[in-house]
C-alpha cells in the first residue's frame, strides 16, 4: 500500500506532539526508502519541526539500536543547527540595527518555534514605512523584493540580505490580510517581552499576541495549520502562560475572538487525537469557537480548515464589528478582501501561481 502525505503528517505529529509514541514513528519512518524519507524530511521542513520531531527520533533510534535511521535523522539534525545558527545570528543584528536607529521591533512567528525556525523572518514595527526601508537599504545593505498588491494594503515589505539565505519580512504598523488591524498591532510592540537565544536576545510579543499572530494567519489568511502551530500553542496553554481575560479584550479590538476560539479549539481537538486528552482552557473558548479539529484535513502539504462556511463567518464577523464602530479604513480594506482573493484564484487556475497578487 503507498504511503500517503497524512501517513508522514502522522509521523511527525506523534513525534512532535507524542514522544512517548515514538516508537509508532520509528517503524513507520524505518520501512520507507530513501525517497520516502526526503519527503518525510520536506514536510518536516514545511510544518518547521525537524527540530523538534527529528530529535526525538534520533534518539528513539538510537535506543532501539536502529543505526541507520539515528544517523540519517543526526546529519539532518546537524545541517539545521547550521542553518538556524546562522539566521539568528543574522536576526540580532537586524532587530539591533532598527531599535537603534528609531524602529521599535518584535519578532513575529519565526521565534515561536524555537528550536525550529521559519522558512523566513517576520518582524513588526510600529516605524514608518519610508524609516523601515531606509534601515534597511543603508544599514543593512538589502535589496527590496518585489511587492504584491497584498503586501502594499497590508504595509508589508519584503528584503533579501546578503549572506541570508532566509528572506526578512517586515509588517509596518499593521497586521491582517488587508492591513486592517492598528490597534491590535500596536500591543505587539507595547506589550513585548525579551527571550534569550544562543546568547541573543531578541524582542518577542507576550503570549495572548502569540496566539492573536497565529490566529490572524491561521484563520483569516491561510485556512491552514502546521504541526508547529499545534506544538507551540499547546505548550503556551499547558504552560500557563496565556492570561485569557487579556487574550479576549485583544481579540475584541479587532472582531476576532470567535476566530481566536476557533484557533484554540483546532489546537485542542488535534492535540487530543494524538495524546487522548485535549486542552484545559476556560469553557467560553470551546463554546464560542465556530469549529474544531474534527473538520480539519491533511490535504496538499498541511492541515486544512475549510473556507466555507467557518472562514467565510469569521470574516463577516470581522467586518460587521470595524464598520459598527465606524473604522472605515479597516471596513473599506476589508471589503477588498474578497475581489483580490477572486483575482488570486484566477491566477493561479491560469498559471499555477497567485504571484504578484497575494
Amino acid at each position: 500500500m503507498p504511503v500517503s502525505e497524512k501517513d508522514h503528517i502522522r509521523a511527525l505529529s506523534l513525534l512532535a506532539l507524542a514522544p512517548e509514541r515514538a516508537n509508532e514513528a520509528l517503524e513507520f519512518v524505518s520501512a520507507l526508502d530513501e525517497s520516502g524519507r526526503e519527503k518525510l524530511l520536506a514536510l518536516a521542513h514545511s510544518h518547521h519541526v525537524v527540530m523538534r520531531a527529528l530529535s526525538v527520533l534520533h534518539e528513539t533510534a538510537k535506543a532501539s539500536g536502529d543505526e541507520r535511521i539515528a544517523y540519517w535523522s543526526l546529519r539532518a539534525i546537524e545541517r539545521e543547527t547550521t542553518r538556524i545558527g546562522t539566521a539568528v545570528s543574522y536576526l540580532a543584528d537586524i532587530c539591533q540595527q532598527l531599535e537603534s536607529n528609531g524602529c521599535p521591533v518584535v519578532v513575529m512567528k519565526s521565534l515561536d518555534h524555537w528550536p525550529d525556525l521559519g522558512n523566513d523572518l517576520d518582524l513588526y514595527s510600529t516605524a514608518s514605512e519610508s524609516k523601515v526601508v531606509e534601515v534597511f537599504t543603508t544599514k543593512l545593505r538589502a535589496e527590496v523584493e518585489p511587492r504584491s498588491w497584498g503586501d502594499r494594503l497590508a504595509q508589508k515589505w519584503n528584503f533579501k540580505i546578503p549572506g541570508l539565505r532566509e528572506s526578512v519580512e517586515v509588517h509596518v504598523q499593521r497586521l491582517g490580510q488587508t492591513g486592517e488591524h492598528t490597534a491590535m498591532a500596536q500591543r505587539l510592540v507595547a506589550r513585548r517581552q525579551h527571550r534569550e537565544l544562543m546568547g541573543q536576545n531578541f524582542p518577542v510579543p507576550a503570549p495572548e499576541e502569540r496566539v492573536i499572530t497565529g490566529t490572524l494567519q491561521r484563520m483569516y489568511r491561510h485556512f491552514y495549520f502546521r504541526i508547529c502551530d499545534i506544538a507551540n500553542t499547546a505548550a503556551m496553554v499547558e504552560n500557563n502562560l496565556i492570561d485569557y481575560k487579556e487574550l479576549e479584550k485583544a481579540a475584541n479590538l479587532g472582531g476576532i475572538w470567535p476566530g481566536v476560539c476557533t484557533y484554540l479549539n483546532i489546537v485542542s481537538d488535534y492535540v487530543a487525537e494524538y495524546r487522548g486528552d485535549g486542552l484545559s482552557m476556560p469553557a467560553n473558548i470551546f463554546e464560542t469557537a465556530v469549529c474544531g479539529g474534527d473538520e480539519v484535513h491533511a490535504k496538499n502539504l498541511f492541515l486544512r480548515v475549510p473556507i466555507m462556511p467557518h472562514g467565510a463567518a469569521l470574516y463577516t464577523r470581522e467586518v460587521k464589528t470595524a464598520a459598527l464602530r465606524g473604522d472605515l479604513g479597516a471596513t473599506f480594506r476589508l471589503s477588498l478582501l474578497p475581489p483580490l482573493a477572486s483575482v488570486a484564484a484566477l491566477a493561479f487556475k491560469m498559471t499555477g501561481s497567485d504571484k504578484g497578487i497575494w
